[in-house]
């Protein structure tokens, strides 16, 4: 029987490519409202988890649940920021406009001007703390400030569930400090279940209530303390891998192999349940 607490269910999924297999037996759920970081080295399948879960990818195997049922590619139920995107400084789009395109781009033609939709733009530019810049071109806007407008653009129609595929990719510390508080902040406000991809846990210690692990296709799932483990990343990787707590950050060392491994890390204890 499906857990009505669950937001998200990935169970047994399997995804192959003709180059082979990307995702293998991955399962996880998450709770309505939780925010969870999807950790793992670039090519671990993060992105291709995410489209997945978008209905963007066929499985080979397996099911995904999104608020219970199949049908997860619904417009409106999960909201996508995807990875850095690139905008001409020429392009004669305002910050506010590709806010407003979460609303009506799915429709044709232009719509007619309508004080309600300006009203929600103006309370979700509000929500992400852009309406300083929300008249400006969003091509001349820095990368924190384009990460808001996005996420903005992805909260607009008001999902229930939220990913974000490396939105801290590229922002400079004091940036990414801002929109890992933001996403925290949004979360709890809007109640909607949050799922971020990174190569790198540190920015997201401190919020997440979860951690997804992604190493060689396979997924170890749970509270931060109970995955990031001598025997669960050894597990995962095939190798030995060295967990190694020192004043309160932990460091993942693999021997021979450190440019397979997101950088050092740091824990916070917790009790958890791991999904190997």
């Amino acid at each position: 029987m499906q857990n009505t607490n669950e937001m998200l269910v990935v169970d047994q999924i399997n995804v192959a490519f003709p180059g082979g297999q990307v995702l293998a037996d991955v399962s996880f759920s998450l709770a309505r409202g939780a925010f969870c970081g999807l950790i793992g080295a670039n090519g671990s399948g993060k992105t291709t988890l995410l489209r997945s879960i978008l209905g963007m990818q066929p499985l080979s195997s397996g099911r995904i649940l999104v608020d219970g049922s199949t049908r997860r590619g619904g417009f409106g139920l999960v909201g996508y920021v995807p990875q850095k995107i690139q905008f001409d400084p020429d392009m004669p789009l305002r910050a506010r406009d590709l806010v407003e395109l979460g609303l009506t781009g799915h429709r044709l033609g232009l719509p007619l001007p309508s004080k309600a939709r300006t009203k929600l733009v103006d309370e979700m530019l509000a929500a992400v703390d852009a309406q300083n810049f929300a008249g400006q071109r969003i091509g001349n806007l820095s990368g924190g400030q384009q990460q808001r407008i996005l996420i903005a653009h992805a909260l607009i129609r008001r999902p229930k569930l939220l990913l974000l595929d490396e939105p801290l990719a590229n922002l400079d510390i004091r940036a990414t400090a801002e929109i890992v508080a933001l996403l925290r902040r949004v979360a709890n406000e809007f109640g909607v279940t949050v799922l971020v991809s990174a190569h790198d846990m540190n920015p997201l210690l401190g919020v997440m209530d979860q951690i997804i692990y992604l190493a060689n296709g396979r997924a170890a799932s749970g509270r931060t303390d109970a995955v990031v483990r001598t025997e669960v990343l050894s597990a995962l990787y095939g190798y030995h891998i060295d967990v190694i707590r020192v004043h309160g950050r932990v460091l993942v060392i693999a021997a021979g192999a450190a440019d397979e491994i997101p950088a050092a890390m740091e824990c916070q204890p917790a009790h958890v349940t791991v999904i190997p």
